[in-house]
C-alpha cells in the first residue's frame, strides 16, 4: 500500500489519472495527448541532466573536499527535481484529493475564505508528506500530519490577506497565497520582534531595492550565479584553469536548462490543473471571498529579488561554515523559498529582511542535509539507466523546512523509539503554540489596518 502511493516508479498510474481527469473535463483528444507527452518529457529531461551533471560534478566536488576537508557531498539542484519527483507519485494525487475536500469543507463551515486554486504547489505538502513516510511513517500517519498543515495555511492565507492588501496597494484585489513558504511566518515574525529589541534602529538603514536590482542586472541571473559558484570551487578546489573553466560555464548553463524544464512541468500541467481548479469553483459557491494563489503575484516588488541577490552570497558563505551543513548551493541560490515570508512580515523593510534571511539560512541547509537521501531515493526511481550512481541530491531553500523537519521525527516515531515520540510531541506543541502566537499578532495587525483605513 505504502509503495504504491509513494514511489515515484508509478508514472503509469499518475499518466492514467491524469488522462481520466482531462476526459471528465471534455478537452480534446490532442490536448489530453500533448499534455502527458510533456510531463513525460519534462521528466526524462530532467533525469537526463542531473545524470549529466552528477558525472562531470562529482569529480571536481571531490577535489573541493579533498582541498578543504569540508563534507560537502551534497548537490542543491533546485526546487525542479523535488517537484518531478512528487508529481511523479499516485501519492500527490492522493493529498491534492484530499486537500480539495478539507478547502470546500472549511469554506462551508467558514472556517478559512480562501479557496485554493494554486493546484500545482500542492507538491510541497506532498513533499512534506512523503519525506515522513520514507522516514517511516504510514500512509494513514502522513495524511493526518499534511492535513494539518493544510489547514494552517488556509489559516495563514486569511490572516495575510490584508498585509497583501498593504504591499500590492490595492483593498479590492481578492488575492492571497496558500503558499507552503507562508509557513515560515511564525518563525520570522519571532526573529522580526528579537531584530526590534536588539537593533532598535535597524529601520533608518535602508536603500533602493529597485536601483540595486537594475544595477545587478545580468550578474544576478541564473547562469551568472551558476558562473560564480564553478570559479569558486575550481579555486577552493585548486582545478586547473581549463577545468575550472568548463566547470563554470557547465554549472551556468545547468542553471538556465533546470529553469526552462521547471516550465515544462507547469505548462504540462495547466490542463489538469484547469479541470480541477472549474470543478471546485463550482462546488465551492457563494463561500468563496479570496483566492489562494501562489506567492508569484508579490514578485512584481523588488525587495523580493534585491534580497535574494544579497542571501545568494550569504548563502554560500553559511554553507561552507555551517556545522552540520553537507549541500552546497547551486540551483536553490536565488532564494525564492526565504524571501517572500520576509517580504510580508517586514512589509518590505529591505535591512530587516536581511538580517532575519541571514539568521534563518542555517535552518534550511540543515533541512536539505537531511532530507537530501530522500530526494535522491526517490529520483532515483524515475531513471530510465540502471547506473544509479549519481550522488547525493537536494534542494538547499525549499519550502517548509520546519514542515520537514517534523516529518523526519514523526517518521522516525514511528518506529516505538520512545525518546523520538517525545522529542516529535514538544516540538509540534511548540510549533502550533508558536503559529497561535502569530496568529494574535497577526490579528492585532489586521486590526491596525482596519483603523487606518477608518481615518
Amino acid at each position: 500500500m505504502n509503495s504504491f502511493f509513494t514511489y515515484a516508479n508509478g508514472l503509469v498510474v499518475v499518466c492514467l489519472i491524469f488522462v481520466v481527469l482531462m476526459v471528465i473535463g471534455k478537452l480534446k483528444t490532442t490536448k489530453i495527448v500533448e499534455s502527458v507527452v510533456k510531463f513525460l518529457i519534462a521528466i526524462m529531461a530532467t533525469a537526463s541532466l542531473v545524470v549529466l551533471l552528477m558525472q562531470t560534478y562529482n569529480v571536481d566536488i571531490g577535489k573541493l573536499v579533498k582541498q578543504t576537508s569540508l563534507k560537502l557531498n551534497i548537490i542543491d539542484l533546485g526546487w525542479t527535481p523535488a517537484a518531478i519527483i512528487t508529481w511523479s507519485s499516485a501519492y500527490n494525487l492522493l493529498v491534492l484529493f484530499v486537500m480539495m475536500i478539507v478547502n470546500l469543507i472549511l469554506l462551508r463551515k467558514h472556517w478559512t475564505q480562501t479557496l485554493d486554486i494554486d493546484v500545482f504547489d500542492i507538491w510541497h505538502l506532498s513533499f512534506v508528506g512523503l519525506l515522513a513516510v520514507y522516514m517511516g511513517a504510514n500512509i494513514v500517519v502522513s495524511l493526518v500530519f499534511v492535513i494539518g498543515l493544510g489547514i494552517l495555511k488556509f489559516i495563514n492565507s486569511d490572516l495575510m490577506k490584508p498585509t497583501f492588501n498593504d504591499l500590492m496597494k490595492d483593498q479590492n484585489s481578492p488575492m492571497t497565497s496558500t503558499h507552503m513558504n507562508y509557513l515560515m511566518n511564525p518563525i520570522v515574525m519571532l526573529l522580526n520582534d528579537i531584530c526590534t529589541l536588539i537593533i532598535p534602529g535597524i529601520d533608518k538603514i535602508n536603500f533602493d531595492s529597485a536601483k540595486l536590482n537594475k544595477a545587478v542586472g545580468f550578474w544576478s541571473s541564473k547562469f551568472a550565479t551558476g558562473f560564480f559558484l564553478g570559479i569558486l570551487i575550481g579555486l577552493m578546489g585548486r582545478i586547473n584553469a581549463k577545468d575550472t573553466l568548463g566547470l563554470a560555464f557547465l554549472l551556468g548553463a545547468f542553471l538556465e536548462l533546470f529553469n526552462v524544464i521547471g516550465s515544462w512541468l507547469t505548462s504540462s500541467l495547466d490542463p489538469i490543473i484547469q479541470v480541477i481548479t472549474d470543478k471546485l469553483n463550482k462546488k465551492a459557491g457563494t463561500d468563496v471571498k479570496f483566492i489562494g494563489l501562489d506567492w508569484a503575484f508579490l514578485s512584481s516588488r523588488p525587495e523580493v529579488w534585491s534580497v535574494a541577490n544579497i542571501l545568494a552570497p550569504c548563502l554560500i558563505i553559511e554553507a561552507f561554515l555551517l556545522p552540520g551543513n553537507r549541500i552546497i548551493p547551486l540551483g536553490g541560490l536565488i532564494a525564492m523559498g526565504i524571501t517572500p515570508s520576509l517580504l510580508v512580515i517586514t512589509r518590505g523593510k529591505v535591512m530587516r529582511m536581511i538580517v532575519i534571511g541571514i539568521v534563518e539560512i542555517p535552518i534550511f541547509l540543515w533541512s536539505a542535509t537531511l532530507t537530501a537521501p530522500f530526494i535522491t531515493s526517490m529520483f532515483k526511481n524515475i531513471l530510465l539507466t540502471n547506473n544509479n550512481n549519481i550522488g547525493l541530491i537536494g534542494s538547499a531553500t525549499k519550502e517548509g523546512p520546519i514542515e520537514q523537519l517534523l516529518a523526519i521525527m514523526i517518521g522516525k516515531s514511528s518506529s516505538g523509539d520512545v525518546k523520538f515520540i517525545g522529542m516529535t510531541v514538544v516540538a509540534l506543541a511548540a510549533y502550533l503554540l508558536l503559529f497561535y502566537w502569530y496568529q494574535r499578532k497577526m490579528k492585532q495587525r489586521n486590526k491596525s489596518y482596519i483603523a487606518e483605513s477608518k481615518n
